[in-house]
């Protein structure tokens, strides 16, 4: 969450009725924290500020800009103390402890904890529940060096034979919120005293940068076990910062996608300039054959690039177009229209290439042979195995309340006011008092008399001041106007998730406009209504479409919008369609870059 320092949007002190809500959901937060320690952690006489940063994180500064609390929603249900405040109070947390000093190299580089890695005494496994607060630590060493939340409770992990991730970390000992201190330190030899702190390799950055770009592909083997508890060494007395000594990292082995990952980082370096141009063409030509259709052109330049190209790229390499012979996409677009594959010309007003059409005559795409795509897995952090329907698995079940209009036919019939009722089980109601009543006419079976309690059921408020209320309704109308009379609600149910709320069920709105300099942007909003996080989403998408993406509150109203750089409106509704299962007649759609 910190391994980039991000300037602050907004700073301010807190008033003394902040300071007291503070105080009362960090007590609520943390049930073992004492009066003592708020104010150890909060001194009275001493100026707290909260700054706001873009991704919504709310950071808690004592005077002086030492960070104490950062707040991850900043609703105040996800805040955690830093790892200066549980310097101050270790036993603000509960503590995972590390099998060995060695593992804390992976936690600093910013991996998420795996229960191989977690010492347990033979009491067993401590009980957690999924989404609590816990700190890290390593042997011997009541200074925790990172804090984040469960991703499993205790009776998960053991059923999942205590593999996978523990814990995600959300700040750790060196991270970008530590380094934001201005007098930042770690705890002085006399809290340490005969204790290991840190790996020494941490202190090169090569030990650091290595697991920062495979934070979430380490896992510790059960071999750990077999660590020496000696391979620390004790503190220099003279030292204001602690190091861990260890001897040595054979022990340590990494089994999940390491070995591929080299690979793929190897392959990529030893690419000719050659060789990326072969499979930008390659790509190209995959793009023509399986998703750019004729109906989509003429399409922009970048849109070509973003949504048919990117996507098409074999997996696990990177496709940069700066590495290429062309150095620029309209470049390798105008020379691919030389060559006669495709028909291009440059737009002056959107100052950017525009493909017109596709040569599929050309010797270049009848000789190709499209291959067959591998749908990419994304790496889930619950073990279950129908973890990857949640998603595409939705139910929208429009449902209603009775009215006071209404409620003296439920009362007849014996119904419950206070259900909530599908439109069928509403039109059952109002058939089962016709059938008590008798009420449809003899002569005609189709029509329904009216009495005087359905007739103001159906009707009374709706009908103008001296018209005439009617006294017959044909059966076919009866449903319908009985159930506009009711409350309208909704249920959106995804996987073991459901909400019902009240009123109609928005829809979520997608919106492409333009923004400085003639770029595309698309905005995504009031996914809030179907399940669905803005920040989870915003970053799926900046995945799906290789391009940045940003969350912000809604001025005004409750939830988010997602935005996204080009213009994607098709293929991001196309993809909410498929991979998160909303029915198409609840997705608004608005292009305002399109012509007249």
């Amino acid at each position: 969450m910190f391994k980039k320092s991000v300037e602050a949007k907004s700073q301010q002190r807190l008033s003394g009725a902040d300071r007291k809500k503070l105080k009362r959901t960090i007590k609520e937060r943390f049930p073992n924290a004492s009066e003592t320690d708020l104010d150890i952690l909060i001194p009275p006489k001493v100026e707290v500020t909260v700054s706001k940063h873009p991704n919504r994180v709310l950071i808690y500064c004592l005077e002086g800009g030492l960070p104490i609390f950062f707040d991850v929603d900043s609703r105040g249900t996800t805040i955690f103390p830093t790892v200066y405040a549980l310097w101050k109070v270790p036993h603000l947390l509960p503590a995972f402890i590390l099998k060995g000093g060695e593992v804390s190299r992976y936690v600093i580089g910013g991996a998420d904890l795996m229960f191989p890695g977690i010492s347990i005494d033979s009491e067993g496994l401590p009980e957690f529940l999924a989404g609590q607060p816990w700190a890290v630590k390593v042997p011997g060493n009541p200074a925790p060096i990172a804090v984040g939340s469960t991703l499993m409770s205790s009776s998960e992990a053991l059923k999942a034979g205590l593999r996978g991730k523990a814990l995600k970390i959300s700040h750790h000992y060196r991270d970008a919120l530590w380094e934001s201190a201005e007098g930042r330190y770690v705890p002085n030899a006399g809290f340490l005293e005969d204790v290991v702190f840190e790996d020494p390799a941490l202190s090169t950055n090569d030990a650091i940068n290595d697991h920062e770009n495979n934070p979430d592909n380490i896992e510790l083997e059960a071999a750990m076990d077999d660590l020496d508890p000696d391979s620390s060494s004790k503190m220099e007395p003279d030292q204001n910062i602690s190091q861990q000594v260890t001897t040595d990292f054979g022990d340590l082995k990494v089994t999940e996608n390491i070995e591929s990952d080299k690979i793929i980082a190897e392959v990529q370096n030893t690419l000719s300039i050659e060789d990326v141009d072969a499979l930008l063409d390659k790509c190209l030509l995959q793009a023509f054959y399986t998703t750019l259709k004729d109906k989509d052109l003429p399409i922009a330049g970048s849109t070509l690039w973003s949504n048919h190209v990117l996507p098409c790229r074999p997996p696990g390499t990177v496709l940069d177009i700066k590495k290429s012979s062309h150095k620029k996409l309209s470049k390798w677009l105008q020379s691919k229209s030389s060559e006669g594959l495709i028909s291009a010309k440059e737009d002056k007003h959107k100052k950017e290439v525009m493909v017109l059409s596709v040569n599929r005559k050309h010797p270049d795409y009848t000789s190709f042979k499209p291959e067959k795509q591998q749908v990419e897995k994304t790496q889930q952090t619950v073990d279950s195995d129908n973890e990857t329907d949640i998603y595409t698995t939705m139910e929208v079940i429009e449902i209603y309340k009775p009215s006071v209009h209404v409620n003296p036919i439920f009362t007849s019939v014996g119904a419950d006011m206070r259900q909530l009722y599908t439109a069928s089980e509403a039109s059952e109601v109002v058939f089962a008092y016709i059938e008590k009543e008798n009420l449809v006419k003899p002569t005609n079976k189709s029509i329904i008399v009216l009495d005087a309690i359905l007739c103001d059921a159906l009707f009374k408020g709706a009908i103008k001041k001296g018209s005439t209320y009617p006294s017959e309704i044909h059966k076919k109308d009866l449903a319908p106007t009985f159930i506009n009379r009711m409350q309208p609600h909704h249920q959106v149910t995804r996987g073991k998730e459901s909400a019902v709320r009240k009123g109609g069920l928005k829809p979520v709105q997608i919106m492409t406009e333009r923004r400085q300099g003639n770029k595309k942007v698309t905005k995504v909003s009031g996914m809030e209504s179907f399940l669905i996080d803005a920040e989870p989403l915003a970053s799926e998408l900046q995945k799906k479409f290789a391009c940045s993406t940003s969350v912000t509150e809604l001025p005004g109203k409750k939830g988010y919008e997602v935005l996204v750089q080009g213009g994607v409106i098709d293929v991001l509704a196309r993809y909410l369609v498929e991979q998160y299962g909303i029915p198409k007649k609840y997705i608004e759609v608005l292009d305002k870059t399109a012509r007249k």
